[in-house]
């Protein structure tokens, strides 16, 4: 079946059967994936009791339903486990540990996490203050892992 170039979205074609099935297909990842929110990174649905529309990365060592899916977007839906593929440079806010993810290619990163200003030979207190606020921001939009 015909399939869209980034996230294998299901494709209608002239003189298809049952369109809506595809359609619908369609919905159901474009639904989860424009959120830009996943629930956690596992690699074991086993343990897991999701909602429909709850997304989650999958490790880098799935078994059972997610075997063969690594890296990729799982999304369960009434209908079962949906899969999309990562994209490269695709970021992800994770609920659970509360940082952005972001995929290079091959592997989901999170954002390191940024130490607070310390030490030095001259101590400038309005910039400590300064980056300490920026660090701070950094963090509640979850753009630096905290520390």
């Amino acid at each position: 079946m015909p399939s869209t170039p980034n996230f294998s979205l299901p494709m209608l074609y002239a003189a298809q059967a049952q369109k809506e099935i595809t359609h619908n297909e369609a919905l159901v990842l474009i639904d989860a994936l424009l959120a830009g929110v996943i629930v956690a990174i596992a690699n074991d649905p086993a343990g897991l009791s999701p909602q429909p529309g709850e997304a989650f990365i999958v490790g880098d060592a799935p078994v059972g339903l997610w075997a063969a899916q690594a890296c990729c977007i799982a999304i369960f839906s009434d209908g079962g486990w949906r899969f999309a593929p990562a994209v490269n440079a695709m970021r992800l806010f994770d609920r659970t540990a509360g940082v952005m993810r972001r995929f290079d290619g091959s592997n989901w990163l999170g954002y390191p996490a940024i130490a607070d200003a310390t030490g030095g030979s001259v101590v400038d207190a309005e910039a400590r203050a300064t980056l300490a606020a920026v660090l701070v921001a950094l963090r509640q939009a979850g753009l630096a892992a905290v520390t």
